[in-house]
């Protein structure tokens, strides 16, 4: 496994950050690191790649301790914080060949060029990187955090304030170096983590709440959807009688979005219903529930 966190814990003064955290990232996933503002996901990344220590608890990366083989770590990890530290003065190639020095990067004019080439930078190459867009700035960014071929990558808010074109870009760089590093990130995007991501950990008040596949997540959900339209009225009050009914909602004279009490299939007794009272189902069908929806139930 690329990263493992046990039992993590973060105290600012009386203030818990973090609170017992642990969980497993394995090798090769895109792993989406989710939760409010505030939430402790900034401080977890900062403690996976030696920027502040826990107050309780161990991580490893690729089998490195960070307290007691830092550098080490520091080595298999490529980090890209929110706000994407740059030195605004230096022309782009400058400023790689000056990362890349400082990893001691063999070939390193060629490994800059591999990198402007892979982060789609050959235009900008040239100019200072203070007069790029911040979508340049975010490719300046990851072609720097992954000069070094770190083995990991941990991105925080790595599309924040992009436009639809420049993420439709930078998800799609990420799904490519996801094929052959373990990526981390934390987003408020919710369509980013169902493009990008394998899996998703969602941290609520320092506490791990979901540690689940993309797709697992949404169907564990504590609540199913549906859509049915009837071939005649019937009233709110009946539907809600149905066995496993928790709200009903009218969206048209004869159509109800109708959801269940718990996570399971009420489609049968629907049908039921609609026999009992001499109804017609016209159409029925069962929604997909969104991460977004799946993120707030959690989150609340």
């Amino acid at each position: 496994m690329s990263i493992v966190v046990n039992n993590i814990t973060k105290l600012y003064g009386e203030q818990k950050a973090l609170n017992n955290v642990s969980f497993t990232v394995n090798t090769g996933e895109i792993v989406g690191f989710l939760g409010p503002n505030g939430a402790g996901k900034s401080t977890m990344m900062k403690i996976i790649t030696c920027y502040i220590p826990p107050t309780h608890g161990a991580v490893k990366v690729c089998g490195f301790d960070i307290l007691e083989q830092s550098l080490e770590v520091k080595k298999q990890i490529g980090y890209l914080p929110e706000h994407n530290p740059l030195y605004l003065d230096m022309y782009v190639k400058e400023f790689l060949e000056f990362v890349g020095g400082l990893y001691k990067v063999d070939n390193i004019k060629k490994r800059v060029a591999e990198m402007i080439e892979l982060t789609g930078l050959q235009v900008e190459q040239k100019k200072k990187i203070g007069a790029l867009s911040k979508g340049y700035r975010q490719r300046v960014g990851l072609a720097q955090a992954i000069i070094h071929d770190p083995k990991v990558l941990i991105m925080d808010e790595p599309t924040t304030g992009l436009d639809p074109n420049q993420l439709e870009e930078i998800r799609g760089l990420i799904k490519t170096l996801g094929k052959e590093k373990t990526v981390m990130l934390s987003t408020h995007i919710m369509q980013e983590v169902e493009a990008v991501c394998d899996k998703v950990i969602i941290i609520n008040k320092g506490e791990i709440v979901a540690n689940e596949s993309t797709q697992n997540l949404q169907k564990n959900t504590s609540k199913q959807v549906y859509t049915v339209e009837f071939d005649a009225n019937v009233s709110k009050n009946s539907l809600k009688t149905i066995s496993g009914v928790r709200e009903v909602e009218q969206i048209s004279e004869n159509t109800w979005k109708i959801s269940s009490t718990e996570d399971r299939d009420i489609r049968k007794e629907i049908f039921d219903f609609a026999v009992q009272n001499k109804l017609s189902v016209l159409t029925l069908n069962k929604e997909e529930q969104k991460l977004e929806d799946v993120f707030k139930q959690l989150t609340k």
